[in-house]
């Protein structure tokens, strides 16, 4: 058996998306191949509404450990960072600075390589920069596409250093009228979702992750 670990943020645990988010639809896709194939795939959806890094790494290992078993190969994905690019007006600063950011994504592929090969990380995705300035739910924290590449930049920075996966969204968004796949401003809709589904899953059968 195969067990995917998804840690992430709201995106992913499937914010505005009718059909779950886009590792709830990754499960379906996983679940339809066990019943078809030899392949056993399980895949937990691990994100936290509002979470950063500095909150990733605070739950990282038990989370972890309450899923590992004898014998079993674990795929770890991660999809954080939007909620650290956030610039908070209260500090004059970001939510998580981007040095801490850097080192926090160091700290989570170490511990993942302690445990798995099989490492891949999620890029952010743009955000409609005419609802986030501030965001509508809390008026202290901003955003925009500016400070979204940035972050975005160093978690790829890091994964080609690292020698681990880096799934690219934010250029994939950008071909086309991103600003309708978003419910509001930052989260994907249902459409937004099934895009992202379906890029990840793309990449990860060309890579042989999953069947």
């Amino acid at each position: 058996m195969t067990q995917i670990l998804v840690f992430g943020d709201s995106i992913s645990y499937g914010a505005w998306d009718l059909e779950g988010g886009w590792v709830q639809r990754l499960r379906k896709y996983l679940d339809k191949q066990n019943l078809t194939t030899n392949s056993y795939y399980i895949i937990y959806n691990l994100g936290v509404n509002g979470d950063t890094t500095n909150n990733l790494l605070e739950r990282f290992e038990l989370e972890t450990n309450q899923r590992l078993a004898e014998n079993e190969e674990t795929i770890f994905i991660f999809a954080i960072g939007a909620n650290d690019s956030l610039f908070l007006k209260s500090k004059n600063d970001f939510w998580v600075k981007k040095n801490d950011f850097n080192k926090n994504l160091e700290k989570l592929i170490t511990s993942a390589k302690s445990l798995s090969k099989k490492i891949i990380f999620i890029g952010l995705t743009p955000v409609d920069e005419s609802k986030v300035n501030p965001l509508q739910w809390d008026k202290d924290k901003s955003n925009n596409n500016k400070h979204v590449k940035e972050y975005d930049s160093i978690i790829k920075s890091i994964c080609n250093q690292d020698k681990v996966h880096f799934i690219q969204l934010y250029d994939e968004f950008t071909k086309q009228d991103y600003r309708s796949i978003l419910e509001d401003g930052v989260h994907p809709n249902s459409k937004g979702h099934e895009m992202i589904s379906k890029i990840v899953k793309e990449y990860l059968k060309e890579n042989k992750i999953i069947p």
